[in-house]
């Protein structure tokens, strides 16, 4: 998905491997694919995560940061942010992510991102399901999402994990506070931050964002 957007823009008439900054890189798993093509930098707020993603990516750079405070004081020729935006709760902290990646950009650098949930797409109460197996393990997750107050900019997300060793089963709970926002105000922020905006979907259907810093 990000590698097409990418080099539609800027891979034309440049022989050199584009520079690709991933904020929120989480365990690093969308790398793994993308390093055949760019050479990454991921950065993450957790290290937990970091250390997955060196595991799996060890010849990619990771580094610490907050996607929306974090400055490198250098520039790359494209920033990706995936699923990470769950955690921005309101639009000041959509903004300053989208800053974040203005900023660490070349001028006539690509910004790529896509919005999993919008306020318009969002179901109340929308449930689903899925199950793995790997050897031993497997686990089946529940997933709900629930909106206690649509006049604000949060919804709660609930994961409910079974996980069977060997048959033993074990059972997790987990509740998420995500942000949740308009398509309008996902353009609103990213005009904000600088960036000159397409909009389109994604090959799951998801709205999807390309921002260009002029230069």
């Amino acid at each position: 998905m990000f590698q097409r957007e990418i080099t539609h823009l800027l891979q034309p008439g440049r022989r050199q491997r584009l520079s690709l900054l991933h904020l929120g890189c989480g365990g690093g798993h969308l790398d793994w694919s993308l390093k055949k093509h760019f050479t990454i930098t991921g950065a993450d707020l957790s290290p937990a995560m970091l250390d997955l993603a060196r595991q799996l990516n060890p010849e990619v750079e990771y580094l610490p940061g907050d996607m929306r405070s974090l400055r490198l004081e250098r520039l790359f020729d494209a920033v990706i942010i995936a699923e990470a935006f769950d955690y921005m709760l309101d639009t000041v902290e959509l903004k300053a992510a989208f800053t974040t990646a203005w900023s660490h950009l070349k001028p006539g650098g690509v910004f790529v991102t896509y919005a999993e949930d919008t306020r318009e797409r969002f179901i109340q109460n929308a449930s689903h399901c899925f199950s793995e197996k790997s050897g031993p393990v497997e686990i089946s997750v529940f997933q709900n999402s629930y909106d206690p107050d649509p006049a604000d900019t949060t919804i709660e997300k609930t994961f409910v994990h079974l996980i069977r060793q060997d048959g033993r089963l074990s059972i997790y709970n987990d509740r998420h506070v995500c942000g949740l926002f308009s398509q309008a105000a996902w353009m609103e922020c990213l005009e904000a931050a600088g960036f000159s905006v397409q909009a389109g979907e994604n090959t799951y259907g998801d709205p999807l964002f390309v921002g260009i810093k002029p230069g």
